[in-house]
């Protein structure tokens, strides 16, 4: 017994880096596998993060390079070409002139006759189209039988082409064999000569601007209509007043930030006015009629550019119309932030 104790209290320990007891004999060979799933997950978890970041920009990168390849580039190469004088027919020769081209169409009478003309169309378009819109949105926020009908119809000149609508007008304000001046002649009143005289023309070219963007403004004041509390007419109705007091103190001072959206719109489409006025007369071309009756700003950067072929000029044309957009812009954001402060 004192010999076996003795052998076993001087047995030597394990070698160092020999066979640890316990351990599986199979781990080392399971390392492997575990690893490059891991490494799998960490590089999937890598690209969704690359993809939670970047792909937004990407989706929104296509509007953004087209605005870059036809927006910005054009906005700063017409600014550019503005300080110079250029010619169409040779568009890379540019001699540097400064204000000039500025000075020169601000002391030129066509610019202000131009101008007016712009101004007054704007005006004989944009006040009825807005006034009939109201109207129209009014009788379609009752509940009608085919409503939706009545909407997609409200549309349809919209969706017409302006060559398609203007070419129609043409006929209908012709002089000799014009519908109007048939119309005109039964209840006793003579031919109106609708392309040639000042007034007469301006007022056909903004029927067709009525025509066109009626029915679009009046579908945005149906659904700002739609959007107003119904309790508000029930609480009007029960104070005793009538549809007539209801629409007056009820659906226009909710719908004034809609009224003066569209209004400004409508006043940033009257200064960009083409289309129109330039098939009107398509004999005149872009000179607005035979003593520029009707030539807006629109129609005279177009003759200044591509008739009388002087892009210099014609980009002081577009820039100062761009300013006018800006103080247009301007007088929006003071009055709306009246009305917010006094509502």
């Amino acid at each position: 017994m004192t010999r076996m104790a003795t052998r076993h209290d001087t047995a030597a320990p394990p070698a160092k880096g020999g066979a640890a007891p316990g351990r599986p004999p199979g781990a080392t060979r399971t390392k492997g596998p575990v690893d490059k799933d891991e490494r799998r997950r960490a590089r999937q978890s890598r690209r969704w993060q690359r993809d939670v970041r970047w792909s937004p920009y990407a989706f929104v990168s296509p509007f953004f390079l087209l605005f870059l390849a036809f927006g910005l580039f054009p906005l700063i190469y017409t600014g550019w070409a503005s300080l110079h004088q250029v010619e169409l027919t040779a568009p890379t020769e540019m001699n540097w002139v400064g204000l000039r081209n500025y000075t020169r169409i601000f002391d030129d009478d066509f610019f202000w006759n131009a101008a007016q003309n712009t101004l007054t169309i704007g005006l004989i378009s944009t006040v009825p189209q807005l006034m009939m819109a109201m109207g129209i949105a009014h009788i379609l926020n009752y509940k009608l039988r085919a409503s939706t009908f009545y909407r997609v119809v409200m549309l349809a000149p919209y969706a017409t082409s302006i060559a398609a609508a203007s070419l129609v007008f043409v006929l209908l304000f012709g002089r000799d064999y014009g519908m109007i001046n048939w119309g005109l002649d039964l209840i006793g009143i003579d031919a109106v000569d609708w392309q040639g005289d000042k007034w007469p023309s301006q007022i056909a070219v903004s029927t067709i601007i009525i025509w066109r963007w009626t029915g679009y403004n009046a579908l945005i004041y149906l659904a700002a209509m739609q959007a107003i509390p119904q309790d508000l007419y029930e609480s009007a109705a029960l104070d005793g007043a009538n549809r007539w007091q209801q629409f007056l103190h009820v659906t226009l001072p909710s719908l004034r930030p809609t009224i003066l959206f569209t209004a400004v719109v409508s006043t940033i489409g009257a200064s960009q006015v083409f289309g129109e006025p330039l098939l009107f007369d398509a004999n005149k071309g872009a000179s607005g009629g035979a003593e520029h009756q009707f030539q807006t700003l629109g129609l005279y950067l177009y003759e200044q550019g591509w008739v009388n072929q002087h892009l210099g000029r014609a980009s002081a044309i577009a820039w100062t119309m761009f300013a006018i957009l800006i103080v247009i812009g301007i007088v929006n954001y003071v009055i709306s932030r009246r009305l917010r402060a006094s509502s």
